[in-house]
């Protein structure tokens, strides 16, 4: 027969405290702000919105993010990171460069639903930024970003013979930059315009254009 204690340890199944996902729970939040921002407007978006949206109590957000600015901080920083996530996934996914490249440069812009959400947030914290330090550094570092690698994807095509190997490629990394962005703006304000397909269409032009004989 087992001494009592040991029955009792045997038996006995330690609690598992309920471990929750931090930064799971964080991007919920970021994403009320995100419909909040785009129903709204960014002006609404306070943390009583955001708890109201969340479904939560403001002291249960007020764990995760303590004021309105670091709630806007992080939903502009979850767009820039949803977005190199897909950019990476694509780039590893294969096939030719150029179609690579393209799909890579694709994931920037808003080609659906998911897309166009963040595209607006994007803007919206954006015009916030000319105000608002803290997101004008994240801009910038974003925008920086994204203009390395446009001027990579230029090298990348020189390199594969798809592109001139007279090109500019500072230049024409520039030139590449200011296509996306402009794209994404109007996909956006025009959406009637510039559907998907023709967003699409206008950015693979470009890029085939690299290539043409001036």
């Amino acid at each position: 027969m087992l001494p009592n204690a040991k029955v009792a340890r045997l038996c006995y199944k330690p609690s598992v405290p309920k471990l929750v996902d931090a930064e799971r729970r964080r991007r919920e939040l970021a994403e009320a702000v995100w419909r909040v921002i785009r129903r709204d407007g960014v002006a609404a978006a306070s943390v009583r919105a955001v708890a109201r949206e969340a479904g939560t109590s403001m002291g249960a957000l007020r764990h995760w993010f303590a004021t309105q600015d670091e709630l806007l901080h992080f939903a502009m920083t979850l767009v820039v990171e949803r977005a190199r996530a897909r950019g990476q996934a694509a780039a590893a996914a294969g096939g030719p460069p150029a179609a690579r490249l393209l799909r890579v440069l694709e994931e920037t812009l808003p080609l659906d639903e998911e897309r166009r959400a963040e595209t607006e947030v994007w803007l919206a914290l954006t015009a916030r930024a000319l105000v608002d330090p803290a997101l004008a550094e994240l801009r910038d570092r974003s925008a920086a970003e994204l203009h390395a690698f446009c001027t990579q994807v230029v090298r990348a095509l020189v390199d594969e013979g798809v592109a001139r190997a007279d090109l500019d490629v500072d230049l024409e990394g520039e030139r590449l930059h200011a296509v996306v962005d402009g794209l994404a703006v109007h996909a956006v304000t025009r959406p009637s315009a510039l559907p998907p397909a023709r967003t699409r269409e206008v950015l693979a032009a470009h890029l085939a254009a690299l290539g043409d004989t001036p």
